[in-house]
């Protein structure tokens, strides 16, 4: 205020206004300082500029009068306020900033924090080091179908028993999701570079390499669950290429895509259908619908031929045109659905896609595959073409064997698949050769069970949808659904 410049000369002697100003010059010239000085000496240089400034303010109260001591005692403050100010910022800039700027200015840097680690393109990173915390993206949840007498099944969400239940097993959920989430990674970057052109070794290769990658393959603890299926045109199921095949996708191929991961032995199994030719949409869409339908008509105490039954009657709804001619979309009648075990992918339960079968009921904690072929053919697949997928029968137990080769394929089946499928091409991955006289035996005696390629007639053409479900007390989760199917 300038009512100031008023007053007596004993209450306004400029020299006691220089010393304030010559401290204000001294924290200018320090501050410069700091940029270079240590920790320490910045330390003692706060602690003097503190004492400066509170010398400084007391010269003034003592010299001044009640009016002029109030105002020392607001540029004490100021001044203090300035200088704790100064040292936080300092103290959140130090890591880093120290050497930075060649002509002795302090550059402010923001301390930079330490994130997730984020997915790269291809995709690279493990599934557990992008959710470190183990809490692994929810799958689908959806309410249960009522009843058949109406009964809403809401109450198990809310239900404090189903929820404790739930929570108990969260530990086998987390398992699930974390394959979940490596298979939707997968098949994202699989539609991002499949193309006609290739060959199915390559599109094989390529896709369980990204697979082991994200799962982060460690022996039977985590890995690929079953062999890459590629299926094309009339061929429906259980087509993976052997060493040496020279097969090529093609514009007008329609290719299923179906491959498994697991954590812990708890197995994703989910397919698609690729194609390039928009005539194929029709046949795409009916078998889509159909899978989705079946899905939503599963659950706890839901009767298995029941589900069978909506999924056929969606399915031949549906009518396509491919190449002028007209085709009623058949469910392909022996092909199924299946319930999911621990290391076992078919674990004794099929969900038909036609009317009649099991009136087994479905039942609180079970897992399931749900999927659903359509063909433009007869609707009934046969064993056709070069063996390549091959499982160890789940129930067997001692069989004696005589062949030494046989033996010791089957202690390498034993320690790198299990009860879990796998094909040639894992076998010759692993360094094995001249093994198919042992591996003939070990089929022969009923331990490994062979399964061919399933086809419908030639010229027809086949799709396949397919997702994993969990029947949780609480609730049902579509696992491994995605933004794309």
């Amino acid at each position: 205020m300038r009512h100031f410049a008023a007053q007596p000369p004993i209450m306004a002697e400029p020299q006691h206004e220089v010393e304030p100003q010559l401290l204000n010059g001294d924290d200018l010239s320090e501050a410069r300082e700091d940029a270079d000085a240590p920790g320490c000496a910045k330390k003692k240089r706060r602690k003097k500029k503190r004492s400066k400034a509170a010398g400084a303010a007391g010269t003034s109260e003592a010299e001044g009068d009640g009016e002029a001591g109030g105002a020392g005692d607001v540029r004490k403050q100021l001044e203090l306020q300035t200088l704790d100010d100064k040292e936080r910022e300092e103290d959140g800039e130090e890591d880093g900033d120290e050497g930075d700027n060649s002509a002795g200015k302090k550059k402010k840097k923001k301390k930079k924090k330490k994130g997730l680690k984020v997915q790269t393109d291809p995709p690279s990173v493990p599934i557990c080091e992008l959710y470190p915390n183990g809490d692994f993206p929810v799958g689908e949840e959806c309410e249960y179908p009522p009843s058949k007498d109406g009964r809403s099944a809401a109450w198990r969400t809310s239900s404090e028993e189903k929820r404790a239940l739930d929570r108990a097993n969260e530990e086998t959920w987390s398992d699930f999701r974390q394959a979940a989430e490596a298979h939707r990674q997968v098949r994202a970057s699989v539609r991002s570079w499949i193309q006609p052109g290739l060959t199915m070794i390559d599109i094989c290769e390529r896709l369980e390499d990204c697979s082991r990658r994200l799962i982060k393959e460690n022996g039977l603890l985590a890995g690929l669950a079953f062999p890459t299926g590629c299926s094309i045109n009339h061929c429906a199921a259980h087509y993976t290429p052997n060493a040496g095949d020279p097969t090529v996708l093609r514009y007008d191929d329609v290719c299923k895509i179906d491959f498994g991961t697991h954590i812990n032995g708890r197995i994703i199994d989910c397919a698609f259908t690729v194609t390039f030719n928009p005539k194929y949409d029709g046949l795409l869409e009916a078998v889509r619908d159909a899978t989705n339908t079946g899905i939503r008509f599963a659950g706890i105490d839901v009767r298995l031929c029941d589900v069978g039954e909506t999924i056929q009657e969606v399915m031949e709804s549906y009518e396509v045109e491919i190449d002028g001619k007209t085709y009623q979309v058949k469910p392909i009648r022996n092909l199924n659905g299946h319930s999911i075990g621990q290391y076992r992918i078919h674990s004794g339960k099929t969900v038909p896609i036609v009317k009649g079968g099991e009136a087994t009921r479905m039942e609180e904690g079970e897992t399931y595959a749900i999927e659903t072929f359509g063909s433009t053919g007869r609707g009934a697949v046969h064993d056709d073409m070069e063996c390549s997928h091959y499982m160890k029968n789940f129930s067997v137990g001692h069989v004696p064997i005589r062949l030494p080769r046989a033996k010791h394929l089957l202690n390498v089946i034993n320690e790198n698949f299990g009860t879990l499928a796998f094909c040639r091409r894992w076998l010759d991955r692993l360094g094995e050769s001249k093994y198919l006289m042992a591996l003939k035996n070990l089929c022969d005696l009923g331990i490994i069970d062979p399964y061919p390629p399933l086809c419908d007639i030639k010229g027809s053409y086949t799709a396949q949808y397919e997702h994993t479900i969990l029947l949780r007390p609480t609730c049902k989760e579509v696992v491994s659904r995605g933004d794309d199917y």
